[in-house]
């Protein structure tokens, strides 16, 4: 089945990641429709699709020709495009670029439960060649994780250059999908959570650095209680670009029951156990982009309705408000 689907912005990923997989996919997926704010781009990417440029994002909502939208981009609409599908019943794929807090999600997912239409949420590291590889692994050779080490370093930009945006706000999206990657490798869910955070210089009221310990399982007394430990910092000028780059850590390591594997997204494993080093580059596999739309198309066309991931970035968005408190009071939260 072809879905007909509009796109809404086209955010930072739309070069890399979501035009070459709407190229790829014309099997699947046919786009009838296209809303940009600013005009002129709107109408570039339809003249490739040989799509209508529409003019408002509600006007692409009404269109009957239309049965899903990709909502790729924050603007001046921030999240109305997502109730206005719901309104329409069209279904929804929303993208990491729209920053959302945790009682518009709350709203959001009851829209969704009374609109009844598909909705899925872009969680690109679940779909990465190199963590779809390590969960095999685990099921066939590593065995149980005891401990992951998840590390996100970003770029302190201008205020010119993240569009009003404060730290605290791209750094809260980046901890929610960090903090959903390790729930999907653990397949557990944390039962306890401890929070430091580090005061920026020049922005007093924002953190240039957070750390989460999030644990699975009492350690003190549960032998295959899990840790991870989740880490994202905003401390490099982005005028610095060397020293952004310089000596990367890996996305994530997992020390398991019987080995160790280091990922470095989206494709490279390097992965240790009794015989020795393995590494695998993974860019014969689909790329990310095609595994999230594959995945999308399956969840519309699928009898079984798919929101889970609305209720994952809800569970995630109540961990790190429970890391505010545990920053706030220095201590382990129950969660």
């Amino acid at each position: 089945m072809k879905l007909r689907i509009g796109v809404i912005g086209q955010g930072r990923d739309w070069q890399s990641r979501y035009l070459p997989a709407l190229r790829s996919m014309r099997d699947r997926f046919q786009v009838v429709g296209i809303y940009h704010s600013v005009p002129v781009l709107a109408e570039t990417v339809a003249r490739e699709f040989e799509a209508k440029a529409f003019s408002s994002f509600r006007a692409i909502m009404e269109s009957p020709s239309l049965d899903a939208v990709l909502v790729l981009e924050e603007d001046w609409y921030k999240a109305m495009p997502l109730f206005a599908a719901c309104d329409y019943g069209k279904a929804v794929f929303c993208g990491s670029d729209l920053t959302l807090d945790h009682d518009s999600v709350l709203l959001i997912q009851t829209q969704v439960q009374s609109s009844g239409v598909a909705f899925m949420t872009e969680f690109p590291r679940r779909f990465a060649p190199a963590t779809l590889r390590l969960k095999e692994l685990i099921a066939t050779r590593l065995g149980r994780p005891r401990l992951l080490f998840c590390h996100r370093r970003l770029a302190r930009e201008t205020k010119e250059s993240r569009g009003g945006k404060t730290l605290d706000a791209r750094s809260q999206r980046e901890l929610i999908e960090l903090v959903d990657w390790c729930n999907y490798i653990v397949a557990e869910s944390p039962t306890w959570i401890q929070a430091i955070r580090h005061t920026s210089i020049q922005l007093p009221r924002s953190s240039d650095y957070q750390i989460l310990s999030l644990g699975f399982g009492d350690p003190e007394n549960d032998p295959k209680a899990i840790l991870a430990q989740i880490s994202c910092g905003a401390y490099i000028p982005e005028v610095w670009p060397e020293a952004i780059a310089y000596r990367p850590p890996a996305a994530i390591q997992v020390c398991c029951e019987k080995g160790l594997a280091f990922i470095d997204l989206p494709s490279t494993l390097v992965w240790f156990d009794d015989a020795g080093r393995h590494q695998e580059t993974l860019e014969t596999e689909l790329p990310v982009g095609q595994q999230l739309l594959g995945q999308f198309h399956r969840s519309v066309t699928s009898l079984i309705r798919k929101t889970s991931d609305l209720e994952d970035t809800c569970r995630a968005m109540r961990i790190l408000e429970l890391a505010k408190k545990s920053t706030s009071e220095c201590s382990r939260v129950a969660i």
